[in-house]
């Protein structure tokens, strides 16, 4: 690399941190909607492929200025859509790192510093959640692909247990497996079974309480109706309710019945960091598997979901690949996910949680559900408006007295742009969705918010 390639190399990345930061310091009062469409998007970075090339930083400026207007204030404070955090300071700048290190982390041979901190961050997320010390933790791209391999696992393990080698005789004639899920599961299980060759006609569906907790009664007699390998899904932390199951009745019951259970924490597992809200996970060691996403909770930037697994033989005998050019160690990252290569995306939850220690990752998670249970109290205090859920933890579910009604406000706010709240269907019912996710939210953010609602319902 010539001078020239090294000054272009650091215009370009001058140009990326100031507009970078500009960008975050104008997000308090930004609208936090979008304010132009894919279209608009299209147009303003369409076209054919430019003949002749153009220096990096330039195309940098471009890019950023183009992009301006199609840009989601995520990182704000008034972001509730979806379950979606913002970027806690260090890790941002931890990822900065990760993409100006360039490291393929797929084995701890070839790149042993991103593949130590991201071990290390495992065992301390082990240590938030209090799950066995000696499980495997594999980092992959978020809460989808994380139940993904939680389930790949142990779909290779329940079939192990009754003498069918996946890896040798594969899924044809291989005897069913039952695929137990709660009724009011996240659609990335349905989506994961998918991936595995399971479609909806062999998934058995457990009934839910009005909050969406499965009924252990129901497992039960469910279970005692078949025979054969199972894997029971639980749920930490219901998408719009943010209710969690019952763990200490329900994971005995299946393993009365044999079955392997597998816990979705995408945002949940959080909740046992915080010595007042452990209770909610009570129970939830006692499970095979877990999947969580630091992109929510913690609050590290896209992508960075867990698969943990109790014994990491487990994720070995799933995932282990072949090829006498690759190096091996006792246990590298990708025998445990589905990835050879890979950036290391485990870096920056190291940073978030060596800035916050446990005690402030017991405060992030405190603050999120003091800030859901302020929206809620806002929220009911204004005309019309119903709170549907129990707020115990960071999942806000309201509507109006009709569906359209509920709709409309939904539409209003967005548009508006103060906030950004994002609809469901709840018991056959519009409703609209606020997630408690990220650490920058601030009470101020919550009552004008709240004000904003209020505003729009009563006009």
């Amino acid at each position: 690399m010539g001078e020239s390639d090294g000054d272009d190399r650091s215009r370009a990345l001058d140009i990326a941190h100031r507009r970078a930061t500009g960008f975050l310091d104008g997000v308090t009062e930004r609208p936090v909607w979008p304010r132009a469409d894919l279209a608009t998007m299209l147009d303003a970075f369409g076209g054919p492929l430019p003949e002749h090339g153009a220096d990096a930083a330039s195309v940098v400026e471009e890019l950023a200025t183009r992009a301006d207007p199609g840009l989601v204030a995520i990182p704000g404070g008034r972001f509730f859509g979806f379950v979606i955090g913002a970027t806690h300071p260090a890790a941002l700048a931890a990822d900065w790192l990760v993409s100006a290190w360039d490291q393929n982390s797929g084995s701890s041979t070839l790149t042993p510093a991103t593949v130590a901190i991201e071990r290390v961050a495992g065992q301390w997320m082990l240590e938030l959640f209090d799950l066995p010390r000696t499980a495997s933790v594999g980092f992959v791209t978020g809460g989808q692909m994380a139940n993904f391999t939680c389930l790949a696992t142990a779909r290779h393990a329940v079939l192990a247990r009754i003498g069918w080698d996946l890896a040798e005789l594969g899924l044809a004639n291989s005897p069913p497996v039952r695929f137990v899920v709660g009724a009011d599961r996240h659609g990335s299980i349905d989506r994961a079974a998918r991936f595995l060759g399971i479609g909806l006609a062999g998934i058995t569906v457990i009934e839910a309480d009005e909050q969406g907790r499965m009924r252990p009664e129901d497992l039960d007699e469910t279970l005692d109706r078949a025979q054969g390998p199972a894997i029971v899904c639980l749920q930490a932390g219901e998408v719009h309710t943010g209710a969690f199951d019952d763990f200490e009745a329900l994971i005995p019951i299946a393993r009365r019945h044999g079955a392997w259970v597998h816990v979705d924490g995408a945002f949940g597992l959080w909740a046992a960091a915080s010595p007042r809200l452990q209770a909610l996970t009570a129970g939830m060691q006692d499970a095979d598997s877990w999947a969580t996403d630091a992109h929510k909770t913690l609050n590290v930037p896209y992508d960075c979901g867990m698969a943990i697994v109790r014994d990491p033989a487990d994720s070995i005998a799933a995932f282990r690949t072949g090829g006498d050019y690759l190096m091996y160690t006792s246990l590298d990252p990708w025998d445990v996910t589905p990835e050879l290569s890979r950036r290391a995306r485990g870096v920056p939850a190291w940073a978030a949680l060596r800035s916050l220690g446990s005690e402030g990752v017991a405060d992030l998670v405190d603050r999120l559900h003091a800030n859901a249970v302020a929206m809620a109290a806002g929220l009911a205090s204004i005309p019309s408006v119903t709170v549907v859920n129990d707020v115990g933890y960071t999942q806000v579910m309201f509507r109006l007295e009709t569906d359209d009604a509920t709709r409309a406000l939904g539409e209003a706010i967005l548009l508006d742009g103060t906030a950004a709240v994002t609809g469901a269907q709840w018991r056959g019912r519009a409703t609209l969705r606020c997630s408690m996710s990220s650490w920058v939210t601030t009470d101020g953010d919550v009552r004008r918010t709240v004000a904003a609602i209020r505003a729009l319902v009563v006009a």
